[in-house]
């Protein structure tokens, strides 16, 4: 059985994955548009990190990112550093904690959630996961800027 909890970036599996993540973000896409997350500004206050596990063994990681609206009126949240291992693709891991981080926004009372991926062919299933999940192509939000090789996405919850 596959389990989802709150996991610390820096452990030592776990952050060999996400380093792997950057070099694949690295050499899919032009340094300029690389967004992705290493495992120390993944430990900031501002982020909860999850991973999936099965009998102990690391399957994917996934985060949430606390963003305010403009006016701080609203409570936002960005998807980071989702991402599965190699051998784990193709079970539904990444469809786990996709569900897992909307619902703790929902428990947050977040009322958008956002995130940012690549155009590149690479991203193509991850594109389509957002999409089943009823995310919908948005302009950039927070810091980010138009970019040709970032697609970005929201779901209102």
């Amino acid at each position: 059985m596959i389990h989802i909890d709150q996991d610390d970036p820096a452990r030592g599996d776990v952050s060999q994955l996400l380093s792997e993540h950057l070099a694949d973000m690295f050499a899919t896409s032009p340094a300029e548009s690389v967004h992705a997350l290493d495992h120390s500004a993944l430990s900031t206050p501002s982020i909860t990190f999850w991973t999936a596990r099965e009998d102990g063994v690391l399957l994917g990681c996934g985060a949430l990112k606390h963003l305010d609206s403009q006016d701080g009126s609203a409570r936002h949240g960005e998807i980071k550093s989702m991402r599965t291992t190699a051998s784990a693709r193709g079970r539904g891991v990444a469809t786990l904690m996709l569900r897992n981080i909307l619902d703790v926004a929902r428990t947050r009372d977040f009322e958008r959630i956002y995130l940012e991926t690549g155009t590149e062919d690479y991203f193509a299933p991850a594109r389509r996961l957002y999409v089943r999940h009823g995310f919908t192509e948005c302009p950039p939000f927070g810091s980010y800027v138009l970019d040709p090789s970032s697609v970005f996405m929201e779901l209102r919850l």
